[in-house]
């Protein structure tokens, strides 16, 4: 892979936290910068976005960039960043390509082969080229193994993440993955690891389920490299209100802090709790009661600060 479209390792540098904390561009409306850090879109076609069925209800339809652009900016949301939602090329390259095309799309989290690590190069390679290309994901949650992140073929990839300083993502983490992400992050520590949803709270669990999550996503947050996503907290037969969701915020903002929190919508997945301008409204009420500076952190600046230089 040639160096020179590789930009400097590491996003999370120590000048990170004080960038995300520091006063933010305003936007329209009530004056509040947004940038949802967790928008899919896709188009259903065969052979793609299998895990997407029927069952889904709602979900199983095409979900085009005109839409999500309407729907955000109905909500006071300004700019987004793409995520990647099933494991192939062309769904990135798809995402990628509305993202040359429209300039709210800030950024793109795309999809690379981890274990196959000769695969990856090429295809970050490729990827770099795109400035709106910001960072990795693939769909692990759906993954069986509960050791997968620690496959030689997957370290080797992200090590490749690494040193183009790009971002990994981990989906849904809990229960099978979240207890990994702290290993990964101290093996790694050019590493960026982004702990989507929170890692999936198991709001409906038990007690010591909760205790369990609550432990893991803590352990991951001990580490400087890691951020995480305030994005995808429904969960079927709970409620999703801001005394509902007091209990996970107030975890991670004590482990993580304002300046390693990001707001995400999760469209249209967040469809299955509420539309989207009130999963915005209950997750703005829980942020809207910090300081100026620390909402204007998971707002947007811990997202430009994590996606640097590309968002």
């Amino acid at each position: 892979m040639a160096e020179a479209v590789l930009p400097s390792p590491g996003r999370l540098g120590a000048a990170a936290p004080a960038a995300a904390m520091a006063g933010g561009r305003r936007g329209h409306g009530d004056g509040v910068e947004r940038l949802d850090a967790h928008l899919h879109l896709w188009t259903l076609g065969e052979g793609r976005y299998p895990w997407l069925g029927p069952q889904h209800g709602q979900l199983y339809r095409t979900y085009p960039v005109q839409e999500a652009r309407e729907t955000l900016a109905a909500a006071g949301v300004r700019r987004a960043i793409l995520v990647q939602a099933d494991d192939t090329a062309a769904d990135t390259e798809a995402m990628l390509l509305n993202a040359a095309r429209h300039d709210w799309i800030a950024g793109v989290v795309g999809w690379l082969p981890l274990e196959d690590a000769a695969a990856a190069a090429a295809l970050l390679e490729k990827w770099l080229v795109h400035p709106k290309f910001c960072g990795v994901r693939t769909l692990v949650h759906d993954d069986p193994r509960p050791d997968v992140l620690t496959l030689p073929g997957v370290r080797e990839s992200l090590s490749l993440l690494a040193a183009a300083g790009i971002p990994f993502e981990v989906p849904d983490a809990f229960p099978r993955h979240l207890g990994q992400v702290a290993a990964l992050a101290a093996d790694l520590p050019g590493l960026t690891v982004v702990v989507d949803h929170l890692g999936k709270p198991p709001r409906a669990g038990t007690e010591e389920e909760f205790a369990l999550w609550e432990q893991q996503l803590r352990a991951a947050a001990a580490l400087p490299n890691t951020v995480a996503k305030l994005s995808g907290l429904h969960c079927p037969g709970t409620d999703l209100s801001t005394a509902a969701l007091e209990r996970p915020w107030t975890v991670a903002l004590e482990a993580f802090g304002p300046s390693r929190l990001m707001y995400g919508g999760d469209w249209p997945v967040s469809l299955l709790g509420l539309p989207y301008a009130n999963t915005v409204g209950v997750l703005g009420q829980l942020i809207e009661s910090l300081s100026p500076g620390e909402a204007s952190a998971i707002w947007h600046r811990t997202a430009e600060a994590t996606y640097a230089p590309y968002v």
